[in-house]
């Protein structure tokens, strides 16, 4: 099972989430308590071992916005998380994780008006389009037909959730922010216990 740990503001925090098995490090390069500036993500990116993944989080961007801070960063991946249409999301030259917010089955059907190999599954929107720590009903995942693409499972995940939601769904990979957060920050234990969570569960 993959992981990604997002909103990394630090060399630190993100350096230690890859050493204990991070496959993917998420950025948010949009309005958030997360937000971090392209330049101070290139300088942590160029710490990063090269095979972990990384990810650039957007909210409705412009295609300008978007190919500079790739340009910048180096980063991997392009996730959008506000009300992109899937026009603009295929006319992105670069990787793509789409984000839905899901509330319903309804909204999961929203999935395949979407070209991208990648969607990301988040629960409702709070005051950010993500990173609120609010999960959805997994259990309507278990019967939904993905048609191949690969699922990322977000929302109020954390290390004594993350298993269940795991062996409840048949995801590609888990995404936590708040999750393995104290009073806002980072925190390294709870990093590793949700890495060593999500790492223990036997791959079938």
């Amino acid at each position: 099972m993959k992981v990604k740990i997002c909103g990394l503001r630090n060399e630190q925090d993100a350096l230690f989430a890859a050493k204990n098995g991070a496959d993917v490090i998420g950025f948010v390069f949009a309005e958030s308590k997360r937000e971090i500036s392209p330049l101070a993500a290139r300088k942590i990116i160029s710490k990063l071992p090269k095979e972990t993944k990384k990810v650039g989080v957007f909210v409705n961007p412009s295609k300008e916005l978007i190919h500079e801070i790739v340009e910048t960063t180096g980063i991997d991946y392009v996730q959008l998380h506000g009300n992109e249409t899937p026009e603009f999301c295929h006319s992105i030259p670069y990787p793509v994780i789409k984000a839905l917010s899901i509330q319903s089955k309804e909204d999961l059907q929203k999935i395949h008006e979407y070209s991208c190999d990648f969607v990301l599954l988040d629960g409702p929107k709070g005051k950010y389009h993500g990173g609120n720590g609010i999960s959805f009903d997994w259990s309507m995942l278990s019967t939904f037909d993905f048609k191949h693409k690969k699922v990322i499972l977000a929302g109020g995940l954390n290390p004594e959730n993350v298993k269940a939601a795991i062996a409840n769904t048949s995801v590609f990979m888990v995404d936590v922010s708040s999750g393995v957060e104290t009073d806002g920050e980072k925190d390294l234990i709870k990093i590793k216990d949700f890495l060593t969570a999500v790492k223990s569960v036997p791959t079938i």
